[in-house]
């Protein structure tokens, strides 16, 4: 009888896991991108580097303005501070698993009343002390898992919330370089403008010269000044822009607006009749590799796995009510009137065990069960949005990775041409063989092409940004803490002490 009790008391001590068992969802993927195209699969060894993958482009500002937002973004500090709080409620589940200690003490001299009701030996002291020191225990066995369930489920929000910080650093990276590569593509396009500007101030002389000679009308001199001065405009308004897109670097950055300058690229004079080089600066290529190892790069789908690991752990928390509860207690202690604490016959003590059961609670705990499993097939759906979501970014990306290259060399022909046909129309204008307005027609053709083939490649560049954000900028889920790596810090002090916790953020681990 004896062995058998106790057979049984091992068995509950060892606990009852009632959730059911997780399965990590495995989608099916196709074996390539569609809108990869010319682009063949990447080798598993060629991937985006971890960490730093803005260095890809090869520009030292952007390097220096990523350092800066990583050390200075006050929502990325926040966002990692999420993740701190994320491991301390680890610890705050975890520690149900452990027995509840403490320890008081009590001096206290009272006196009766001489007229109390009840007043019974008239011998009895009004007046006596009563001086106590006591520990006390509690614990409550863990035996159908409630408390591990709830332990397993804080470590899995505390994974999901590294892959967010991941998630948000990523996202911040990706904001503040496709804002540089905007700025760099103003920066050409003002280049653009300043070299128009003085051509066609060279167009207002000879118009001017040409009136001033009456070898042509005024309304000639009148068009040159109309594009020089709609230039001059358009030249300032591209200033203006400039000046918001480095507001909001610098804030990505962590500095204040307006204390922070970046230099505009001094590009190389063109040459005689020729256009300047403000396409300068190669379009990385990015690795794609194949969809599967999608599911192992962003860190939103490791995120959403998190949260489906999470949600089975509560089904079992759920399950877990509708069994009886059972605590051990117990207190030890000595008591004296004096302070003759250290004397065997004035020790007390005191165990128990209580046990509750539901009985009836109006539908509470089979409602609780439901809503754990609406809360699973929720995160299953949420993860499979997820997943759809990131393959369509791959793709839309990989698709204008392609067609922007094509429409780049087209601009870059349409161009040529166009400066070309500008400079014999102001040719043959000067020579008396046509009339201004085939100029202006050439010009603001010219002008419109050069403009177009400096924004298709600053899209290009975002491009380029858009698909490394897309491919999880070089996480992989083997940056993720374990389980274990989620808990702050060891309650028997062995480890990280409680004052570490702070500490101990996820700056080593979600990298």
């Amino acid at each position: 009888m004896i062995r058998r009790a106790s057979l049984l008391l091992a068995t509950l001590l060892a606990g009852c896991d009632l959730a059911p068992t997780y399965q990590p969802p495995a989608p099916i993927l196709p074996a390539s991108y569609h809108g990869a195209g010319p682009f063949a699969p990447a080798s598993p060894a060629d991937r985006l580097s971890r960490g730093d993958w803005w260095q890809v482009f090869n520009d030292p500002e952007l390097n220096r303005l990523e350092q800066s937002l990583e050390t200075r973004n006050p929502n990325l500090a926040a966002a990692a501070e999420s993740y701190t709080q994320a491991r301390d409620y680890v610890a705050e589940a975890r520690s149900g698993l452990f027995p509840t200690l403490g320890a008081g003490g009590l001096l206290s001299d009272n006196r009766q009343s001489a007229r109390r009701l009840f007043r019974g030996n008239l011998n009895t002291p009004s007046t006596e002390a009563s001086n106590i020191v006591d520990a006390a225990a509690s614990w409550e066995p863990d035996f159908w898992d409630q408390i591990r369930n709830e332990t397993r489920a804080a470590k899995a929000n505390a994974q999901a919330a590294a892959a967010d910080l991941a998630t948000a650093r990523l996202s911040l990276e990706a904001e503040l370089a496709s804002d540089y590569m905007a700025l760099r593509g103003l920066d050409a396009e003002q280049a653009i403008y300043d070299q128009t500007t003085r051509y066609y101030k060279t167009a207002v002389e000879i118009t001017s010269l040409r009136l001033h000679d009456k070898i042509s009308a005024a309304i000639d001199n009148e068009r040159a000044r109309n594009q020089l001065a709609a230039v001059e405009a358009a030249a300032t308004d591209v200033r203006g822009a400039r000046a918001l897109l480095m507001d909001a670097i610098a804030t990505l950055a962590g500095v204040m607006p307006g204390t922070m300058q970046i230099q505009p690229i001094h590009f190389v004079p063109p040459p005689p009749g020729g256009a300047p080089d403000v396409t300068r600066g190669d379009v990385p290529v990015i690795p794609v590799g194949v969809p599967s190892s999608l599911l192992q790069r962003r860190p939103d789908i490791a995120a959403a796995e998190r949260a489906m690991a999470a949600a089975n752990a509560q089904i079992g928390v759920a399950r877990a009510a509708f069994y009886p509860n059972v605590m051990l207690n117990g207190i030890a202690g000595i008591e004296d009137n004096g302070f003759d604490l250290i004397s065997l016959p004035n020790s007390l003590w005191a165990i128990g065990a209580g046990a509750v059961a539901p009985l009836f609670e109006g539908g509470l705990r089979r409602a609780e069960a439901q809503k754990s499993w609406s809360g699973l097939v929720q995160t299953a759906d949420n993860y499979r949005a997820t997943v759809l979501s990131a393959m369509q970014e791959v793709e839309d990306d990989l698709a204008l990775t392609g067609s922007l290259k094509t429409e780049e060399d087209q601009d870059r022909d349409a161009v040529k041409a166009a400066l070309q046909v500008q400079s014999m129309s102001l040719n043959l204008y000067t020579g008396g063989l046509t009339d201004y307005l085939d100029v202006t027609v050439a010009q603001q053709a010219a002008l419109t092409a050069e403009l177009a083939a400096i924004q298709v490649h600053a899209r290009r560049m975002q491009n380029a940004v858009d698909l490394v954000r897309a491919l999880g900028g070089g996480w992989s889920v083997r940056d993720m803490p374990t389980p274990d790596q989620t808990i702050p810090f060891n309650p028997l002090g062995i480890g990280n002490g409680a004052g570490d916790a702070h500490v101990v953020r996820a700056d080593a681990v979600v990298r």
